[in-house]
C-alpha cells in the first residue's frame, strides 16, 4: 500500500506531537520555548496591589530547618512557587539564579518547590544552583495561593504585593533590578 503525501505529512505531524508531549525531548523543547517567550515582569499598579496580612506561612528546607514567613516581615521578600516538572519553571531558573546572586544578601528569597524533595535536590545539584529552596509545611496564605506554576510574588517592606506574576519571566532584567533597588531604599 502506497501512502499519499498528505498521509505522510499527517503521520510526521503526529510523530512530532508525540515527541513534543510525551518524551524528554518535548520537555526540553518546552523549556527552550518558554525562555524565548519570557517577558519582563510588570509591577502591579498601586491601586490594585494587595496587602499581605497573613505572614504565618511555615516552610521547611531539604535539611529539615523550619522557617516562617513572619520572621521576614519588614524585609523585601521574593517568593517563587515552582516545580521540576514544570517547563516554564525550569526555563526561568537561570535568570532567578542570577537575580539571587545579585540580591541574595539584600532581599529575602524563598523558592518554594511543589515537588518531591529528592527530585528537587537532584535538580538543584545537577544544575549547580544554590537557591534557598523550601517546601510548604503549613497552609499557604490565601493572598499567596495560586494553582498555576510558576507564580512569583515580590513583597515590599510594608507588606504590599508589588509584583504578582504567573508564568515564565525574565527575572534578571534591568527593570527587575531597578524595582528591587527602589524597594530596598
Amino acid at each position: 500500500m502506497k501512502l499519499k503525501r498528505t498521509q505522510l505529512i499527517n503521520i510526521a505531524i503526529i510523530l512530532l506531537l508525540a515527541l513534543y508531549f510525551f518524551t524528554p525531548i518535548g520537555f526540553h523543547a518546552k523549556v527552550y520555548l518558554n525562555r524565548l517567550i519570557s517577558h519582563n515582569p510588570v509591577p502591579v499598579e498601586e491601586r490594585a496591589q494587595q496587602f499581605l496580612e497573613d505572614y504565618d506561612f511555615k516552610l521547611v528546607n531539604s535539611k529539615g530547618t523550619v522557617v516562617n514567613l513572619k520572621d521576614y516581615k519588614g524585609d523585601v521578600i521574593f517568593i517563587n512557587f515552582w516545580a521540576t516538572w514544570c517547563p516554564p519553571c525550569v526555563a526561568e531558573m537561570p535568570g532567578l539564579q542570577l537575580l539571587y546572586n545579585a540580591y541574595g544578601e539584600k532581599v529575602t528569597f524563598l523558592f518554594i518547590a511543589r515537588d518531591k524533595k529528592e527530585k528537587v535536590s537532584n535538580f538543584i545539584t545537577k544544575k549547580n544552583y544554590n537557591l534557598p529552596v523550601y517546601f510548604e509545611s503549613g497552609f499557604t496564605p490565601k493572598t499567596l495561593y495560586s494553582a498555576a506554576l510558576p507564580t512569583t510574588f515580590i513583597i515590599d517592606k510594608k507588606g504590599n504585593i508589588v509584583v504578582a506574576e504567573t508564568g515564565s519571566a525574565d527575572w534578571n532584567s534591568e527593570s527587575v533590578h531597578i524595582l528591587l533597588d527602589g524597594l530596598l531604599k
